[in-house]
């Protein structure tokens, strides 16, 4: 069961009509790595991406991060309704359901597209939301019981991957075990991944530590951590294989052809969005 929910839009892709046609996925090809990466820090959340093949990434709190691009599109990852005193409203946003702090009721009415992680209409979610500029999929995980017990809900947690500007962008979300084989090969190349470091609410650090081993992206962004402890252990535990750069600011741009060809491990640090900026 897990294959046929895990992969619906590469069946899709072969038999849809051409009205119906998803635009291919290119987070399966193998990236090309280049020799270092440029970083930009406390830039105003509205100030224009010179580059087109740019994207910036802001780390909000907690597991929000706000995606934006050359173009002026804005993604929030993990929305909980809150995201500052600016007046941004987002063109998507992504949540999951586990706790109260990844998702919210009561999104923004303006906003264009709600991606909700979880089962939708008795089937798991399915989200293949093609923006021009940026595609936004979904590959669903299985969450457990918060209340204890194990796994409860199969294909109720969401990964989100975001393609743009070339890159192939993943949010983990509220990750409650190691992918199977077959969800690694949905998700397909990560360059870069945003990655939950608590080490209990969600998986274990010695997991997450290869999961993130595994996926081999070029950058790996820390989030979702409540104390510094479990964020040293988590670089600690990469260390041997990534290089660590950390941060005072929140933001990085990321282009493609700045990826650094070490996986590198960045620290940001979580600032809510200002209108003063």
């Amino acid at each position: 069961m897990r294959t046929i929910l895990i992969v619906p839009w590469l069946i899709m892709a072969a038999v849809a009509a051409p009205a119906q046609e998803r635009r291919p996925s290119h987070c399966f090809a193998i990236a090309e790595l280049a020799p270092e990466l440029t970083y930009v820090h406390r830039v105003a959340w509205n100030a224009p991406i010179e580059d087109e093949f740019t994207v910036r990434l802001r780390y909000v709190n907690h597991s929000m991060y706000l995606l934006q691009t050359h173009g002026g599109l804005n993604a929030v990852t993990d929305y909980t309704g809150f995201i500052g005193d600016a007046g941004l409203v987002p063109d998507v946003v992504t949540m999951n359901i586990a706790h109260e702090s990844h998702w919210t009721a009561f999104p923004h009415p303006d906003i264009p597209h709600v991606l909700q992680g979880w089962w939708q209409n008795g089937a798991p979610a399915d989200h293949y939301v093609d923006l021009g500029e940026m595609l936004v999929r979904n590959v669903t995980t299985d969450i457990r019981n918060r209340f204890g017990g194990g796994v409860a809900v199969e294909d109720n947690n969401s990964i989100f991957i975001f393609e743009v500007a070339g890159l192939c962008i993943g949010h983990l979300g509220h990750l409650h075990h190691e992918p199977s084989d077959e969800t690694y090969a949905a998700i397909g190349r990560l360059d870069v991944v945003m990655a939950a470091v608590d080490g209990g609410m969600t998986v274990d650090l010695p997991t997450m530590i290869r999961i993130v081993k595994r996926l081999r992206s070029s950058i790996v962004l820390p989030m979702h951590w409540f104390s510094g402890q479990s964020l040293e252990r988590f670089i600690d535990g990469v260390s041997d294989e990534f290089g660590i750069d950390r941060r005072q600011g929140s933001e990085v741009e990321i282009s493609l052809r700045s990826l650094p060809s070490r996986p590198t491990v960045i620290v940001l640090q979580p600032t809510y969005i200002q209108e003063t900026e």
